[in-house]
């Protein structure tokens, strides 16, 4: 990028916004044109075996792990994480919910999550979509998806690549679109008489259900702004695709294929322009995966307590995760758009919550951060005691999607180490 751009103009053009740039001559010779940028969020809750995963060396020249070795092809696409995580998030399983919230002690009975980073985006970036954001999930098992709201409120996980490939691409009949408006008109109705029958309840409540009843009030205008977004977009045609519709898979044993269809899919709606931001959640946690070699219940092998014929079944599930995602990245990386292609227009951090899940541990997160148009082919070390927070990465990801963000939950500024 030119030195002579500035970084509000940098930022407009990230964002992908209706407010666009001219297209200026040395940009023309550069070949980089307007294009949304996208989050994607993989949360795999699980951890993954560290040795297997974190290199030894810090920098460009790390020697690859077995499980980077399985995304050798795009090396030059990702950086790797060592040395981060949230602060004051403890919990073990619990802390899932707290992955793109950030918020502590989700452990604790009188814990109160707060707003994930990718609803913030989807706040300010989804309106332009016809979906805010896609919350998906493979496998059961979750504690809840950690894609919450701003009080908090965990939103719901869509396990069905046909529903979600349905809810994007098939057009309904002229009275069904009629019906689905009727349908949205009358939720706004309703929430326009809780509304004013809740209304006159706060003169004289204490200072503590004022709070709860403010919470309450925000939710509804949460809502409100959801079901007008949604009756907006209903009159529009959707968009049509040459790929057919998916077939789900319903054994959750069959836990790779589950995760390429459901890769397959949302790729589909970001190639699409239906949504620019995706957030999914990988199991499972209470079956056995159908992966050779694999006779144990997934969960019950991440309490492996260091037994070796343990540790190689979990391994090879592991790595099933892994060649998911290299799939996923090839998919990505082969489509291509004005300036790039659309992992470079992407950005994609796989991670989970946990780093060695049969000891809880949730410092030194397992993390992995592709495309966006950054400089990658690194391994980013910090300090393995004192770690960076995983809200810094958040940060750059926002003000890369073109949002005026300089802090976000525990941030202390954007991640070290990431140039465009």
């Amino acid at each position: 990028m030119p030195n002579s751009f500035s970084r509000r103009q940098f930022l407009l053009r990230a964002a992908g916004a209706a407010l666009a740039l001219p297209l200026l001559e040395s940009r023309a010779q550069s070949g980089d044109a307007l294009c949304p940028m996208r989050m994607v969020f993989i949360m795999t809750n699980m951890g993954v075996i560290p040795r297997y995963f974190f290199p030894e060396q810090p920098g460009k020249d790390y020697a690859s792990t077995p499980y980077l070795d399985l995304l050798s092809e795009h090396r030059h696409r990702f950086t790797v994480f060592s040395g981060v995580s949230h602060p004051g998030v403890d919990g073990n399983h619990s802390s899932e919910r707290s992955f793109l919230s950030c918020a502590p002690r989700p452990g604790a009975s009188s814990f109160k999550n707060s707003l994930s980073v990718d609803q913030f985006a989807a706040e300010q970036i989804g309106p332009k979509t016809r979906f805010n954001s896609l919350v998906l999930g493979v496998g059961k098992g979750h504690m809840g998806t950690p894609s919450t709201t701003r009080d908090g409120v965990q939103l719901p996980c869509e396990h069905s690549p046909a529903q979600l490939y349905r809810k994007l691409f098939i057009q309904g009949t002229p009275e069904e679109v009629e019906r689905n408006i009727d349908n949205l008109r009358k939720g706004g109705s309703i929430l326009d008489f809780v509304r004013n029958e809740a209304r006159g309840l706060g003169k004289n409540l204490p200072a503590r259900d004022r709070t709860r009843l403010d919470q309450y009030f925000t939710s509804v205008r949460e809502l409100e702004q959801r079901l007008e977004h949604s009756e907006a977009w209903e009159l529009k045609p959707k968009p049509s695709v040459s790929a057919p519709a998916p077939k789900d898979i319903p054994d959750d044993g069959e836990v790779e294929a589950q995760t390429d269809l459901m890769y397959d899919t949302f790729r589909l709606a970001l190639e699409t322009d239906s949504t620019r931001i995706v957030s999914i959640y990988l199991g499972p946690l209470l079956v056995t995966a159908k992966i050779p070699g694999v006779k144990n219940q997934t969960h019950a092998l991440t309490h492996h307590g260091n037994d070796p014929a343990k540790i190689e079944e979990l391994r090879r599930i592991e790595e099933a995760q892994f060649r998911s995602l290299n799939k996923l990245m090839s998919r990505l990386a082969s489509v291509s758009e004005p300036g790039g292609s659309l992992l470079d227009h992407t950005m994609l951090l796989y991670g989970s919550n946990l780093s060695n899940a049969n000891a809880h541990d949730t410092t030194n997160l397992p993390l992995l951060f592709a495309g966006g148009g950054f400089q990658h082919g690194q391994h980013l070390a910090f300090d393995k005691t004192r770690n960076k927070p995983l809200a810094n990465l958040f940060v750059s990801m926002l003000q890369r999607s073109g949002l005026e963000s300089d802090r976000f939950a525990s941030s202390t500024g954007t991640m070290p180490g990431l140039e465009v």
